[in-house]
């Protein structure tokens, strides 16, 4: 999760969410580069007092300056279609999981596994743990195993909701009357954050997210105690 004063990205716990934040770092350079160019032009050019009485046109520099950019968008362009279609890639899931959005709560259900269902609430500030994180807790995590292939399926039983976890690098819009799908690998244990990302109501930001990274082992023993 983010903490105070953490002005970059999350640390990724997937494999899609490290390649982000790679496409992020390749563009925010290119972006550095063009504006240290453009700044250093505009700069030299207030301060320059040399005048060509004969220039009429330049066909050279402005074919420079129309393909010079076109070549730098497709540096942006290429890996980001790459990346599309890395998100959108489902890899024979080892788990599905449903995501239903409500106002103001998500419900999960594991249908894999004899159908496990509950509801996920936020814990309100005066039932808080001390240990617990103001509007980002929630009463039932979502338990997943670590090192597999999870599908999650999210919709929406009365206005558009997101289901958000930026270090897993998923953001899924969950409409009424349709199902979305993506997947992710988690690829190392630990509590993992998120939000629903729509504005569609009254205090909709308040719909938290926590996702339980575990072993296998674990997630079988979990499994096994809610199933009995």
């Amino acid at each position: 999760m983010s903490t105070w004063a953490n002005l970059g990205l999350q640390d990724s716990a997937s494999p899609l969410m490290e390649q982000l934040i790679f496409f992020h770092d390749h563009a925010l350079l290119i972006l550095v580069m063009i504006t240290v160019l453009v700044g250093y032009l505009m700069f030299m050019l207030f301060f320059n007092n040399y005048v060509n009485r004969f220039l009429l046109h330049g066909q050279l520099i402005e074919m420079i300056w129309t393909i010079l950019p076109a070549i730098i968008l497709l540096f942006i362009a290429l890996p980001s279609l790459r990346y599309i279609y890395l998100l959108d890639e489902i890899n024979e899931p080892s788990v599905t999981l449903k995501s239903i959005g409500h106002q103001w709560y998500w419900s999960y259900e594991y249908s894999d596994f004899n159908n496990i269902e509950f509801d996920s609430y936020m814990i309100p500030t005066n039932e808080l743990a001390t240990d617990g994180f103001r509007l980002l807790d929630v009463d039932n995590r979502v338990v997943l195993p670590m090192n597999s292939q999870i599908r999650i399926l999210v919709t929406a039983a009365d206005v558009i909701h997101s289901w958000t976890v930026p270090a897993l690098g998923v953001k899924v819009d969950g409409t009424p009357g349709r199902l979305n799908q993506t997947n992710f690998f988690i690829n190392r244990p630990g509590l993992f954050y998120g939000q629903c990302s729509e504005i569609c109501g009254a205090n909709h930001s308040f719909m938290p997210i926590v996702i339980e990274s575990v072993p296998v082992n674990y997630f079988i023993k979990w499994i096994s105690s809610n199933n009995s």
